[in-house]
């Protein structure tokens, strides 16, 4: 058995610390994305999720929209951790952004009635598989990344800055870029806690 798969599974880690610097192509992290986003399974195959690739000012520039829209909210002495926070992200190399497209999600659930209450949950969880591979894929390019949720206090200056289309609704950001510090331990539950087995 070929354990490559899950070696790439243990290995992809939360990399708060990163740096602008990369091992490989932008070139090479945009083909290893669109593969994600062309093969990662959905429910019906709506394949409603929808990608922003940011790299350079326009990376840069995400993180300025969220550290002034938390500057807003935070209260001052608070702000200076939220600060760095935010700085840290902008350090590093670029940004994936994880939308729905809620009328594609909304469409499938108009035309089967039957199970329209789960398509919103479905498209989450495809979004979710999504972010997975894309995070692992990122892993294995020798890039460190982490999954963040600024959302919904950022999406509307985020789409009106990228002219996004409005139907796009915004899950999560994942920050990546060089790895400059280990990432914290991790601790794994007794997988007997968390599965069962049964043969009849």
């Amino acid at each position: 058995m070929d354990d490559t798969f899950f070696e790439a599974v243990k290995k992809r880690r939360t990399y708060y610390s990163i740096g602008s610097d990369s091992p490989v192509s932008d070139e090479k992290i945009t083909d290893a994305i669109e593969n994600a986003l062309k093969y990662v399974p959905s429910a019906f195959n709506g394949q409603s999720a929808r990608l922003v690739l940011l790299f350079g000012d326009a990376h840069r520039m995400l993180w300025s929209i969220t550290k002034e829209t938390l500057r807003k909210i935070v209260p001052e002495k608070a702000f200076v951790n939220t600060e760095k926070k935010m700085d840290s992200f902008a350090a590093g190399h670029g940004t994936v952004l994880y939308f729905d497209d809620t009328f594609v999600t909304e469409s499938l659930a108009a035309s089967f009635p039957s199970y329209k209450e789960n398509f919103p949950i479905w498209a989450h969880q495809a979004n979710g598989m999504l972010q997975f591979a894309i995070w692992t894929s990122l892993e294995q390019l020798g890039l460190g990344a982490s999954i963040q949720h600024y959302n919904p206090l950022i999406d509307e200056d985020v789409k009106d800055y990228w002219e996004i289309n409005k139907n796009w609704k915004l899950i999560a950001q994942m920050p990546f870029g060089m790895p400059l510090a280990e990432p914290f331990e991790k601790e794994i539950k007794p997988v007997s806690e968390r599965m069962l087995t049964f043969n009849k």
